[in-house]
């Protein structure tokens, strides 16, 4: 079928589509296999949420590709506001059960329902609140030296400020961790001098350093707790520099990763094959399910699959031309990178656990409507580009027109 230039149709950047519906797939294939394994009496209620959240998701995205420019740059602040005080709920309305065994107060539990985690909506608000900042004071400043460098770094930091307020009362260092490289990111595109950047990455090279030789100096974790360091963090920490030390115990989680992982070999078990027990496998966990059952090839289709997303997503960013939705989609990419590294670098034990999703395949419907809402930003960009094309190509047409009538009628 020949889609009509001019179309909506025409207007949509499938090139970004795809790659993340065959994620999606992978995902309620993925989901299936866990709750298949772990819980064989739900399995139909646990996947049925998964599409109906991605169905919802993709709704959204949807009709977030229809936002204007304007009407975008005029919201922004509504959606920031709003999101912050999204971000309140959780520390009123909360299950201590689930916060015992995840050790953050970041989900909003409701009689004994737990309904959604704010934190994954408010990665999309900061994003565009973010964009929004940058563009602002980049068309008061266009002239910038190392002062404006710091008052730029200094608004972005109020904006982020009351974010990492929030997350120290929710206890969700993960999710701090995932704003922290959004705002690296997005700082470093906006043009900040090298001469704040470079001392400002050492030094926190310099603090990594540190913290690990204390953590692992003869009493460091009790100086660490008595810090204020959380338990579980610490074990978590322990579960990555020495996996199979508590096997049985704190680091159980971790050894049985990658064992799973380690027997999935080059082309996997089989599909919904498993011979280990994973906590939480079809959600922070759901890579082991990929590596177990579909193996090294399975494991790189899927990074693969993450890497078109992305340069997809760069391309439609260099074809659009606007400054609010270059620094919108950095702020995304930036999102969906450290969310696919530190996943997958958890799992395969090259980063420590922090319980963050992997995008587009872990259960849980906060991080997969999120996620589809940043890919209709995406979309919305590509969206706008083409449609401010196909209206300059329709002036251009008129013009001609007006132009040859003029010329007929001498």
């Amino acid at each position: 079928m020949k889609i009509k230039s001019g179309s909506i149709e025409s207007r949509i950047d499938y090139s970004v589509i795809l790659p993340t519906l065959f994620l999606l797939i992978i995902g309620i294939l993925a989901v299936f296999v866990a709750v298949s394994q772990d819980y064989p009496n739900h399995v139909a209620t646990m996947v049925g949420q998964q599409v109906m959240w991605i169905f919802l998701g993709a709704v959204l995205a949807f009709l977030v590709m229809f936002f204007s420019t304007k009407f975008l740059w005029q919201v922004t602040p509504l959606l920031y506001l709003l999101g912050l005080g999204l971000m309140v709920l959780p520390l009123f309305f909360y299950s201590p059960t689930l916060v015992v065994s995840t050790g953050a107060k970041n989900w909003v539990t409701i009689n004994g329902i737990t309904l959604f985690q704010p934190s994954e909506f408010m990665k999309i608000s900061y994003i565009v609140m973010m964009a929004r900042i940058i563009v602002s004071f980049q068309q008061k400043y266009p002239v910038r030296d190392i002062q404006k460098d710091f008052l730029l770094i200094g608004y972005l930091a109020l904006c982020t400020l009351p974010i990492f307020i929030l997350l120290g009362f929710q206890q969700d260092l993960g999710t701090a961790l995932v704003f922290l490289a959004i705002f690296g990111g997005m700082v470093l595109l906006s043009g900040v001098s090298w001469k704040i950047l470079i001392p400002a990455i050492l030094l926190g090279l310099a603090l990594i350093a540190g913290f690990l030789l204390l953590f692992l100096s003869p009493g460091g974790t009790t100086i660490l707790h008595n810090l204020g360091m959380d338990t579980y963090q610490i074990n978590r920490i322990t579960a990555w520099l020495d996996p199979f030390k508590y096997a049985q115990s704190t680091t159980y989680q971790q050894a049985q990763s990658l064992i799973a992982i380690g027997s999935g070999g080059l082309t996997g078990l089989g599909f919904n094959m498993s011979n280990l027990l994973i906590p939480v496998r079809e959600s922070d966990m759901i890579f082991t399910v990929i590596g177990e059952n579909f193996g090294f090839v399975g494991g790189l289709v899927v990074i693969g699959l993450y890497f078109l997303l992305i340069f997809r997503m760069l391309r439609a960013t260099f074809l659009s031309n606007n400054r609010f939705y270059t620094y919108i989609a950095t702020g995304y990419i930036m999102m969906l990178l450290f969310h696919i590294f530190e996943n997958i670098g958890a799992a395969t034990g090259i980063l420590p656990l922090t319980g963050i999703p992997l995008p587009f395949i872990s259960q849980g419907g906060s991080s997969i409507i999120a996620n589809l809402i940043g890919v209709g930003l995406v979309l919305s960009m590509s969206y706008q580009h083409h449609l401010s094309e196909d209206k300059r190509l329709s002036r251009s047409r008129f013009n001609k027109k007006i132009t040859i009538k003029r010329v007929e009628s001498r």
